[in-house]
């Protein structure tokens, strides 16, 4: 029978959690008001309660407990509470793998990755690529933003923790590791993968051959981005260039502060982005300065797709806020918060949403996205007897077969070859040629662009030329217009 016994007195960590607290709680949570100093000692008693049920727990329960495993599932319960898919604790696996990022380089398979933390029945939590990294085995293997991830190694990704899943595509450069895609709804084939030396890319740049263009991919938001975005406008200038092309598609983000930064290159006044928060230090106004445009009155279009999130959509919302560039392609992700990480030991720590930010209209594009000036989809949707083909084909190894056989292929090859193995597997003749390219480049350099099969840069290179561009950027929206709009049509629907 339990004795009836006072738990007894806290341990050190269990002081210090309350120290911490109590430091939080006076910085965070002081408040004037009747109401918001009950918050405050409502906000100590939580503490307090659970500091006793954690000591207890450890104390008594039936078997010996890890009090690591209780303050880890305790922060990751806490943080998961909050509904919030960018809020999360990252424990010492995770904090490493940030870690070797921020540095620029780490072992593993180049995909970027978000996983749902709910996992039910009609809705499996698989794995979702964010995006692949450019020249990355993932990238050179064909994956896409948008696909599924449901096994690793054999292995069911929905029971899997994120954690797991880094550790499983991360590892020692040069072993393998096999991912099982779906890609639609059916269409289902497993990748196989050597992991490589993953350098953390920025930007790439070129003048499209036979026109006076430019063309600049962002990769990711670092600290090096706006430096390269420089030298490729200068590389530019000395070349003539008379209309430019921005493609992010499939640039998952990063740094708001490199955002900010290549929008001061085209923005010459205003904001170029906004941070609203209930803490007063978040707020902030990020204007453009005129000395530092160094681009001005010329076409410009930039690329989007469902892959451009977060400063990709800082970037493209100031660029159409102000009028300055038309957008072709895809919807955005739809990434409007800004997180901090905050070390809370020398191993793990936690990432926090901190704010959201607008757009110079004053708006906040979180789980909407931003839609294009004029859509256009890479890929086209594939019928069912369509799916069922491409999954054989793949299955086959016929463009691992016939790569190998004839090395060096050039694009004459490469479409001779997919005219061949049409005869077998009646796909489109273009994503025939994508799939043997990219077999073809995975021992080389990849290129910039796909020219044959890039309908959306084939589209933007139209439109950047086309005589009326000046107008046709005038009567685009801005991101508040359009959001005015839907909320219009909805409540008009309302009161049908």
């Amino acid at each position: 029978m339990m004795k009836n016994s006072k738990i007894r007195t806290k341990t050190v960590l269990s002081c210090i959690a309350a120290c911490v607290v109590l430091l939080f709680t006076s910085q965070c949570f002081a408040q004037s008001s009747t109401n918001k100093n009950q918050s405050k000692v409502s906000s100590f008693q939580y503490m307090k309660n659970f500091n006793q049920v954690f000591d207890y727990v450890l104390q008594n329960y039936v078997d010996e407990l890890d009090p690591k495993s209780l303050y880890e599932g305790a922060l990751k319960g806490m943080l998961d509470s909050i509904g919030d898919p960018y809020t999360l604790y990252l424990d010492p696996e995770y904090m490493r793998d940030l870690n070797d990022t921020t540095a620029g380089n780490f072992g593993g398979v180049g995909l970027q990755i978000s996983k749902p933390t709910e996992n039910k029945p009609d809705k499996p939590a698989y794995i979702e690529v964010s995006t692949p990294i450019e020249d990355t085995p993932g990238f050179r293997a064909g994956i896409q933003a948008g696909d599924y991830i449901i096994a690793i190694d054999g292995k069911p990704t929905p029971e899997m923790t994120m954690n797991e899943a880094l550790g499983m595509l991360r590892g020692k450069i040069g072993e393998t590791v096999t991912v099982t895609i779906l890609r639609g709804k059916n269409m289902k084939f497993d990748v196989k993968l050597v992991r490589a030396l993953i350098e953390v890319p920025t930007v790439k740049y070129e003048m499209l051959a036979g026109t006076k263009t430019g063309y600049v991919r962002l990769i990711q938001f670092t600290p090096e981005t706006p430096k390269r975005v420089q030298q490729a406008i200068s590389e530019f200038t000395e070349a003539g260039y008379d209309s430019l092309i921005i493609d992010l598609r499939d640039n998952p983000g990063g740094l708001l502060e490199s955002a900010f930064e290549i929008g001061d290159m085209f923005i010459d006044e205003g904001p170029i982005v906004t941070t609203k928060s209930r803490l007063l230090f978040e707020n902030q106004e990020f204007k453009a300065s005129p000395a530092k445009t160094i681009v001005k009155d010329i076409p410009i279009v930039v690329l989007i797709n469902r892959g451009s999130a977060s400063a990709s959509e800082i970037l493209s919302g100031a660029l159409k806020d102000n009028h300055l560039a038309y957008l072709v392609g895809e919807r955005t992700y739809g990434k409007g918060s800004v997180q901090q990480v905050i070390p809370l030991s020398n191993i793990d720590g936690i990432k926090l949403t901190m704010a959201r930010y607008y757009t110079p209209s004053d708006t906040n594009i979180d789980k909407i996205g931003i839609p294009p000036d004029y859509e256009i989809a890479n890929f086209q949707k594939l019928s069912e007897e369509d799916e069922k083909i491409y999954i054989s084909l793949i299955e086959s190894k016929i463009i691992d077969e016939t790569v190998e056989k004839n090395p060096g292929m050039k694009e004459q090859d490469i479409a001779g070859a997919a005219v061949k193995i049409s005869k077998n597997y009646p796909l489109d003749l273009r994503i025939l040629r994508r799939l043997i390219r990219i077999q073809v480049q995975r021992t080389g350099n990849n290129p910039i662009n796909d020219m044959d099969y890039d309908l959306q840069l084939k589209e933007a290179m139209k439109i950047v030329k086309d005589p009326n561009f000046t107008q046709l950027i005038k009567n685009t929206k801005t991101l508040k217009q359009l959001q005015e709009e839907v909320e219009a049509a909805n409540a008009a629907d309302e009161n049908k």
